[in-house]
């Protein structure tokens, strides 16, 4: 009988060699490939870690998105919007009254009192200057204020929109749930206005490629273009899911007609009216005045060939916020909207104030380098501006989020640098900006919001119950720089009293005694 052979040298040379290629493995940096992040596999992650030598290669720079793909030309855009801005001879503005305008706003009366504990200020980059002016306008403008929050999925369905109308609405007058789209398939899950459509087609901006192309440079910053169908319509309900969502008194309907349009108007299920449109690629818009609006039907009965549907605004005097989310938008989607219709759209709808609320897209676990997009951030910022030149801007900085770590979940490391990026280009720009993260963590925290139902188990969405949350938090901000802005305007009136009295007293010395006689030549 031979004897066995020992293969325990073979097992132990192949342990060795397997060992020997996982700490060689160990010391190969995080990477990414296709847009996803690898992390490192480190055997000896009880003994040793990386985090210094990770972090050091994670501060270089990498590509996130396609500079190319998302190019702007800011000044073609001046010039763009300069050239259309040529009075046209077409009726843009139609009315149907059927009450008399709103009363005046109410005499606002400053209440400091906070929604959540800590305050997490706003940081003005520009003193006393757009946003303080857009402050001022909520305390003393008898018009309708207009807060335009361009965002992702982190606001969509009105979420955290809804109750930032609200608190504002609450404190500085207005009703209604400002824009809602012509047709989307999100409609149903937003809960401030019921959305009923019929007959249209509708294209998204992140699917710009699968855009027919006269649709393509319609785009208006809704992200959404609706083409109807002959004898598609439109009705928009209000709701009580929010206060002051139940009614308002003026509605407008924004579209473009190229073609002779006939189009009816339902108000209340009960009154109509006919309008006939002129041709002309011009954005254009109904106006409904009435005491109370609860539901409006929007029909097109002729010129559906090529007519583009935007949507419906909902307002009063008072303040406005209109919720313009996009879906998977890293905020540059915005350069592909058209900026004759943005600034057509102005001229309609003036805004005061643009938020962005940008980030969660391009923010990557272990990338710690946004250099690329922070310029990106500062050409959103200066595009905003020049179609929205009335506007103040506030950037909105990168909301907390969570990461599986182990058997836990812990903040994404990347959220510091994402911030300081968008903080850094708000400063850039002299636009203001608002640390969302550290509002969310000055109440728990990301694993908090989970915890208690605001947010959802991918540790990166909030709900309605989350929004209300930060909205509370954006609110007190804003109050509080309201305040300041009122101090302001009161120590200038201080300021400007002794000169008004000594002007009344020399006028008081110049005037002749009150015995003299004059006597007028003829």
């Amino acid at each position: 009988m031979k004897p066995q052979k020992d293969y325990s040298l073979r097992g132990w040379t192949t342990l060795f060699v397997v060992l020997l290629v996982l700490g060689v493995v160990s010391f190969i940096p995080p990477v990414t490939i296709g847009g996803v992040s690898l992390r490192r596999a480190n055997i000896f992650s009880d003994l040793y870690t990386f985090d210094e030598i990770d972090k050091e290669a994670s501060t270089e720079e990498v590509v996130l998105f396609d500079e190319a793909e998302f190019a702007v030309d800011l000044e073609a855009v001046t010039q763009q919007i300069e050239a259309d801005s040529v009075p046209h001879e077409v009726q843009r503005s139609f009315c149907w009254q059927l009450a008399a305008e709103s009363t005046p706003r109410p005499a606002i009366r400053i209440d400091s009192a906070r929604y959540v504990p800590k305050l997490t200020p706003i940081e003005d980059f520009s003193p006393e200057g757009r946003f303080a002016a857009f402050c001022d306008s909520l305390l003393r403008a008898d018009r309708t204020v207009r807060i335009a929050v361009f965002g992702d999925s982190f606001i969509e369905g009105d979420i955290m929109t809804a109750d930032l109308r609200e608190r504002l609405q609450q404190a500085y007058g207005g009703r209604g749930t400002g824009f809602a789209p012509m047709a989307s398939p999100l409609t149903n899950f937003r809960r401030t206005v019921k959305t009923t459509s019929k007959g249209w087609t509708t294209y998204n901006i992140m699917q710009h490629k699968t855009t027919p192309e006269p649709l393509k440079q319609h785009y208006f910053v809704s992200g959404w273009v609706s083409r109807p169908s002959a004898g598609a319509s439109t009705r928009w309900e209000a709701t009580t899911f929010r206060r002051g969502l139940d009614s308002c008194s003026r509605a407008r309907i924004l579209f473009i007609a190229p073609e002779e349009s006939h189009i009816e108007l339902i108000l209340n299920d009960s009154l109509h009216q006919d309008f006939t449109v002129e041709g002309a690629d011009v954005l254009r818009e109904v106006v409904v005045e009435n005491s109370a609006i609860h539901a409006l039907e929007f029909k097109v009965h002729e010129g559906a060939e090529k007519l583009i549907g935007y949507g419906a605004l909902f307002e009063d005097k008072g303040v406005e916020v209109d919720n313009y989310s996009v879906r998977s938008n890293n905020g540059q989607a915005l350069f592909r909207t058209n900026p004759t219709i943005n600034a057509q759209a102005n001229d309609l709808i003036p805004y005061d104030l643009i938020i962005l609320q940008y980030g969660l897209n391009i923010m990557q676990k272990g990338v710690l380098n946004y250099a690329s997009y922070g310029a990106q951030i500062e050409k959103m910022i200066a595009y905003a501006r020049q179609c929205f030149p009335t506007a103040a801007v506030l950037v909105m900085g990168v909301s907390d989020r969570s990461v599986k770590e182990g058997d836990g979940f812990q903040t994404m490391d990347a959220i510091p640098y994402m911030t300081e990026c968008q903080r850094t280009a708000a400063a850039n720009q002299q636009a203001a900006f608002w640390p969302t993260f550290d509002a969310m963590q000055a109440q728990g925290g990301m694993a908090n919001f989970v915890s208690k139902g605001w947010a959802g188990k991918d540790y990166t969405h909030i709900n309605y119950a989350g929004g209300r949350r930060v909205a509370w938090a954006l609110f007190d901000a804003i109050n509080a720089e309201v305040i300041k802005a009122d101090e302001r305007h009161r120590r200038r009136l201080e300021a400007e009293r002794p000169i008004i009295d000594s002007v009344k007293i020399n006028e008081l010395q110049i005037l002749p005694p009150a015995d003299s006689t004059h006597v007028a030549t003829l």
